[in-house]
């Protein structure tokens, strides 16, 4: 990193480490979402998600550490008062007799006034101030644009494993049921126990897939409200309608990437500029520091204590002070030599950063055209599915297929309805990822 452009990193550490348990440690009272549609999550997550809050800590650290650094280029003014009593006084000899100089008592007061007129450290924060303060924003808007992607996919994750929860739930009922026929028809010699045994091993696993989606489903649940920052021992009820996600998986495909839009490129960009206020800052090294200064002071001498401030001495001096290193030794050079380095280093780094954002978005874009044609097949197999069973079934009961058929079609019907809404929600997670991608996320 560079010595200058992050000063105020530095004085962020300093305080982050002191404020940060304070205002971590306050929970923001809110009340417990009723109906927790993707809209709601992702607003509550943006207003209570922890890395959002201590984002906006930082930015508020940031904009106070602005305001001390500019306030160096007002006057200051400093006060000092001294009290001192000798208990011996100085001594020299003149002429051969001991002479002591000097009363028992003394004290001063004395105010000073400093007004810098040129100094680089104070000229590099004025400049700097507005891009450091930008710099901050794109770190919360980068913070939010993560909390973003992550509520959403953890919620689509969430509404996925409740789907399959319940497509198992209806597989249950429907395998209870032919579990039942079956035992009819092995009782009344209709059918052979075999029949009997598939359908209790079917409902078996079907039960045992149920349980096993709904013990996920409350990890699921916990790791969706963490990443809301909402209290995990409150309900979050989720309401969606398949119909409204469908309708959310278009995607416009044909428009390509363009940089300027993501939040990395900004961030870069601005690292740059702050680069760029290096480089001055280091070639400002050959420009004398220039400062005025005044003083004014009153003295009291008294061998009495009781009479120390019964008469002053005043005395008062302006002036200015002019600074410049006449040899470092090449340090200076060197100095601006390395910050220019430093600038082409990101420059790189830009070229690298722009060739990467576009690899990603080929690769999100790809994932996503895949996607949404799996989602598509399994559209279409749900449907050939239910009509395959229906008609199994119905040919079963009346003697024409055997219950081995039934559990087949029954297998496939759940499977193809799982995979249909894994696929719903893999299209709508690839979805958002295209979006971060093109650095279109609002």
């Amino acid at each position: 990193m560079n010595l200058k452009s992050t000063w105020l990193q530095t004085a962020f550490w300093c305080v982050w480490t002191a404020v940060i348990p304070l205002y971590g440690g306050a929970q923001i009272k809110t009340d417990p979402i009723q109906e927790a549609t993707l809209e709601k999550v992702v607003a509550y997550a943006l207003e209570n998600q922890p890395a959002l809050r201590q984002a906006e800590v930082n930015q508020t650290i940031v904009e106070k550490t602005i305001k001390g650094r500019l306030a160096d280029w007002y006057p200051q003014i400093n006060f000092t008062y001294n009290y001192q009593r000798f208990i011996e006084l100085q001594s020299s000899v003149i002429g051969g007799q001991v002479i002591r100089f000097g009363v028992d008592n003394t004290s001063s007061a004395q105010l000073n006034a400093t007004q810098n007129l040129f100094n680089r450290d104070v000229l590099l924060a004025s400049n700097t101030a507005s891009t450091v303060r930008m710099q901050a924003e794109q770190s919360t808007t980068k913070t939010k644009i993560a909390t973003v992607v992550d509520v959403t996919k953890a919620y689509y994750d969430v509404l996925a494993t409740q789907q399959q929860i319940e497509v198992s739930q209806e597989s249950v009922v429907r395998l209870e049921r032919s579990l039942k026929d079956a035992r009819s028809r092995y009782e009344s010699g209709v059918s052979d126990k075999t029949d009997f045994q598939r359908a209790t091993i079917a409902l078996s696993n079907a039960k045992t897939a149920l349980k096993s989606n709904e013990e996920l489903l409350e990890y699921k649940k916990k790791n969706l409200k963490t990443l809301m920052g909402y209290p995990l021992e409150q309900d979050l009820p989720l309401v969606y309608e398949v119909s409204e996600m469908e309708q959310r998986i278009v995607l416009d495909t044909a428009s390509g990437v363009s940089p300027d839009n993501h939040i990395d490129y900004k961030i870069l960009k601005t690292q740059q500029h702050l680069q760029d206020a290096n480089v001055k800052y280091s070639q400002w090294a050959f420009v004398p520091t220039v400062n005025l200064f005044g003083t004014y002071t009153f003295n009291y001498q008294n061998d009495q204590l009781s009479e120390l401030y019964s008469t002053r001495y005043p005395y008062s001096y302006v002036g200015v002070s002019v600074g410049l290193p006449i040899f470092q030794g090449g340090k200076r050079v060197a100095k601006v030599q390395e910050q220019k380095w430093t600038r082409t280093q990101l420059d790189v780094q830009m070229e690298d950063l722009t060739k990467r954002l576009n690899t990603e978005y080929e690769r999100t874009l790809a994932v996503y055209k895949s996607n949404l044609f799996n989602y598509q097949a399994q559209k279409e197999n749900v449907e050939l599915a239910q009509e395959v069973y229906d008609l199994i079934n119905l040919q079963y009961k009346s003697g024409v297929k055997t219950y081995l058929d039934v559990t087949i079609a029954e297998t496939d019907l759940r499977t193809t309805r799982i995979n249909y809404f894994n696929a719903l929600y893999q299209v709508l997670a690839s979805k958002i990822d295209v979006e971060r991608a093109l650095g279109t996320i609002n």
